[in-house]
C-alpha cells in the first residue's frame, strides 16, 4: 500500500482528495497548520473513510518537522496543495505568498531529497496563462501571470523543471481550473472565510441570505451572453485526477496536465443552474467589469484522458445540487470557522 503524504489536506480540495485516495488503497498523513482551514473537518474525515484520519499539525515551511515526517514514516510521494491562493490577497500581500507558495515548495522539496522521494503531484492553476487570447488552452501555451498569486505558480512550475534536470523527480503537475461543489455525503465542501473571492460559493452566500445580491462583473464581453466564461470541475472529479496522477508517478510516468472539463460556463448560466437547484430567484445586479478579469478561460483537456485515463464525470447541475447540500448541511449541522 502506497503512502501518501497530503500538504494542506484539510483544505477543501485536500480533504475530498484524501478521501479518494483512502478509497482507492492509498496510506495518507496529512500535514497541515489549520490557516485556512478548520480542525473539525478531520473527524468528519474519519466519519467518512471509517478510519481514524493521521493527521500531523504543521507547516511546509517547517524544514525539521519535515525532516522527522520522511524519517518516521516510510513515504512513497507527496501530494502538495499547502499554499495561498486568494488572487486579491496576493496583490495586497505579495511577500506572504512568495514565502509560503515559493517557500514552501523549496522547503518540501529539499526535506524530500534528502529522503530520496522522488514523486511529487504538484497543484498548478490556469492562471499560469495569463491572459491567453486562443482557446481552449493546451499544456504547450506559453506561461505568464497577472497577479502574485499566479507568478508564485509559474515559478513553482519553473523551479521543478529545473529540479528534474538534477534529480530523478518524476512529477506530477496538475493545472486546476474551477473546482466547485462537495462531496456527496455533504460532511466537506467548500468553507471560504468573509468574503468568497469565487463565483459559485459567493452565490451559495445569497442562497442563505448572508450575501444580499450576486454582483456580476460586466455583461458586455465577447460571449454568448456578456458575461465571463470559466472552466468548472466538480471536487470530487478533481480530487480522482490526483488518484490517477499519483498512479501514473508511481508507474513512473511524468505528466504536465490540465484539469477541467472543456466545457466554459458563464456567470449567468452558473447563476441559473445554481437557481434551479435552490428553487427560487437569487438577486443579482450588473456591476462595471472588474479589472484583471479574462473573458474567456477553459481547458483542452484531452491530454488528461490520453495520458491518464482522466475525465470529468459530474456536469454542471450536480456541481450546484452538492454544493447547495453541503451548505444546508452546514448550516442545519455544523459550526465553522469559530
Amino acid at each position: 500500500m502506497p503512502h501518501i503524504l497530503l500538504t494542506g489536506g484539510a483544505g477543501y480540495i485536500g480533504s475530498h482528495t484524501y478521501v479518494a485516495l483512502v478509497e482507492a488503497g492509498f496510506g495518507v498523513t496529512i500535514l497541515d497548520d489549520f490557516s485556512n482551514s478548520d480542525a473539525s473537518v478531520v473527524d468528519r474525515l474519519s466519519r467518512l473513510t471509517g478510519a481514524d484520519v493521521d493527521v500531523v499539525e504543521g507547516t511546509v515551511l517547517d524544514r525539521a518537522l519535515l525532516t522527522r515526517l520522511f524519517a518516521e514514516k516510510a513515504i512513497d510521494g507527496v501530494v502538495h496543495f499547502a499554499a495561498k491562493k486568494a488572487v486579491g490577497e496576493s496583490v495586497a500581500r505579495p511577500l506572504d505568498y512568495f514565502e509560503t507558495n515559493i517557500g514552501g515548495l523549496t522547503t518540501l522539496t529539499q526535506a524530500m531529497r534528502a529522503a530520496e522521494v522522488w514523486r511529487l503531484v504538484f497543484s498548478s492553476t490556469a492562471t499560469v496563462y495569463g491572459e491567453p487570447e486562443v482557446f481552449p488552452l493546451t499544456e504547450d501555451m506559453p506561461l505568464s501571470h497577472t497577479s502574485p498569486y499566479a507568478f508564485t505558480k509559474v515559478t513553482c512550475e519553473r523551479i521543478l523543471e529545473q529540479a528534474a534536470r538534477a534529480d530523478p523527480w518524476v512529477l506530477g503537475v496538475l493545472r486546476y481550473f474551477n473546482p466547485v461543489g462537495a462531496h456527496g455525503s455533504a460532511l466537506i465542501g467548500e468553507d471560504p472565510r468573509g468574503v468568497p473571492e469565487n463565483l459559485m460559493p459567493y452565490v451559495a452566500k445569497v442562497a442563505t441570505g448572508e450575501m444580499s445580491e450576486l454582483r456580476v462583473f460586466g455583461d458586455d464581453y465577447d460571449t454568448p451572453d456578456g458575461t465571463c466564461l470559466r472552466d468548472y470541475i466538480h471536487v470530487m472529479d478533481l480530487a480522482d485526477a490526483h488518484v490517477k496522477s499519483l498512479q501514473a508517478l508511481l508507474d513512473g510516468r511524468a505528466h504536465r496536465l490540465n484539469i477541467g472539463t472543456g466545457n466554459p460556463v458563464s456567470v449567468l448560466e452558473l447563476h441559473g443552474a445554481y437557481q434551479d437547484v435552490v428553487g427560487r430567484e437569487l438577486p443579482y445586479r450588473i456591476a462595471p467589469r472588474r479589472a484583471g478579469d479574462v473573458p474567456k478561460l477553459y481547458a483542452d483537456p484531452s491530454r488528461a484522458r490520453s495520458e491518464l485515463g482522466f475525465e470529468a464525470q459530474r456536469d454542471l447541475e450536480e456541481m450546484c445540487r452538492s454544493s447547495w447540500n453541503w451548505v444546508q448541511a452546514r448550516m442545519t449541522g455544523w459550526t465553522f470557522n469559530s
